[in-house]
């Protein structure tokens, strides 16, 4: 049976508890935790870094804040809303994530910022549509799977898991042509989720696995893919090729793990952290922040509040009345979960660097944003479980 098969189950009267207390609240929690640890973590980072804060400490603290402020709001209004709605409003989500994405590569629109040709700068602040890209393509995938299931009376064929990866085809590509490897690479373990759980035959795994090797050969054989890009993965293989080159920051992000032992060396006391050896350390390597000034114990914290909130959407997935529902929360999960798992990956040297932020964890607008709103869509599917 696959996890299209709608579950039979007993569900309470909506009139027995309010709205508020069939919250998931220990997903909340979870969520919260990271984000204070995130906050605190940022703030370290680049409390000494003079040339990033133009003086002000507690700069991207506050803009952290703001922008945990504002996808709260949005998260909220996720979780509230109508579930037809959300189905009116998906094609319009995906459009508008393919038009950005399309700008981005357009001269003069798009900004280039640490090789990638990803984000759109606006008057005090920028915007990565690829963050946005990641839920699109789940809410598109979802929408087009389920409809056609539910229109017809039964589970997905292959004429609709080629025509809903036919969907997600479009936003790799334009990432791919950012170049965004690390973002490429959490869509397709998007598709791969969602498509896993459709109920089609296990050959399709083979294929999607198949499909994404050719692609990325192809990608280097018509240098799609940058130098430094293909230098990450030989300096992954090889970290002592080029200490000093494109492995400085994985050599200085395993120091700063280390140097933090058990219980770390306090916040704002990490010497590589406040001395800046490890670059992007607000951002793509937070973690090494974590590592360094909480040790074992507050990286652990933050690996064990990952998988508390993978487990809380893996059980909303099982626990989905339908089968739009059920792949949205999916989809959540294998974002989230793969995602961690290359950033904290790439800071221990087990991983290659991609440039993929921690979610909820590093500093990001549109990372936070994209996050929290898909908090909210697993709220809403949570509360719409519970409903008669």
């Amino acid at each position: 049976m696959s996890l299209l098969t709608p579950v039979r189950q007993s569900r309470p009267r909506a009139d027995r508890r309010s709205t508020l207390w069939q919250v998931d609240w220990v997903l909340v929690i979870g969520v919260l935790a990271l984000s204070a640890i995130g906050s605190l973590l940022i703030w370290s980072a680049t409390y000494n870094r003079t040339a990033l804060t133009d003086g002000n400490q507690h700069a991207f603290l506050l803009r952290h804040a703001l922008n945990f402020a504002i996808g709260l709001v949005l998260a909220v209004l996720a979780a509230v809303s109508d579930h037809r709605r959300l189905r009116i409003l998906a094609p319009v989500l995906y459009a508008a994530s393919v038009v950005g994405l399309i700008l981005v590569l357009v001269p003069g629109v798009g900004a280039v910022i640490n090789g990638s040709r990803s984000w759109i700068q606006v008057p005090g602040m920028s915007i990565q549509p690829s963050e946005f890209a990641k839920l699109a393509v789940i809410v598109g995938m979802a929408l087009l799977i389920a409809e056609k299931g539910e229109t017809n009376h039964r589970e997905a064929r292959t004429i609709d898991i080629a025509q809903a990866i036919a969907v997600a085809a479009i936003p790799v590509l334009l990432v791919m042509l950012q170049p965004d490897l690390g973002t490429v690479m959490v869509l397709g373990s998007i598709v791969f989720g969602i498509v896993a759980v459709s109920g089609v035959p296990k050959r399709w795994m083979l294929g999607i696995v198949t499909a994404a090797t050719v692609i990325a050969v192809l990608a280097i054989q018509f240098n799609v893919l940058k130098k430094y890009q293909l230098a990450r993965f030989t300096a992954f293989a090889d970290p002592a090729s080029d200490p000093q080159g494109i492995g400085y920051n994985v050599n200085q992000a395993r120091i700063a793990i280390g140097n933090g032992g058990v219980f770390g060396q306090g916040l704002f006391h990490g010497s590589q952290t406040q001395n800046g050896f490890v670059p992007e350390q607000h951002t793509d390597f937070v973690f090494t922040v974590a590592g360094e000034e909480l040790g074992l114990v507050g990286a652990g914290a933050i690996i064990c509040l990952f998988v508390l909130i993978l487990w809380r959407g893996l059980r909303i997935a099982v626990n989905a009345r339908d089968a739009f529902g059920r792949l949205i929360a999916t989809g959540v999960v294998c974002w989230f979960a793969f995602q961690a798992f290359e950033n904290i990956g790439m800071t221990l040297g087990i991983m290659p660097v991609t440039g993929l932020p921690l979610p909820f964890v590093s500093y990001g607008g549109s990372s936070m944003l994209a996050g929290l709103l898909a908090v909210g869509l697993l709220q809403n599917i949570h509360l719409r479980s519970h409903q008669v």
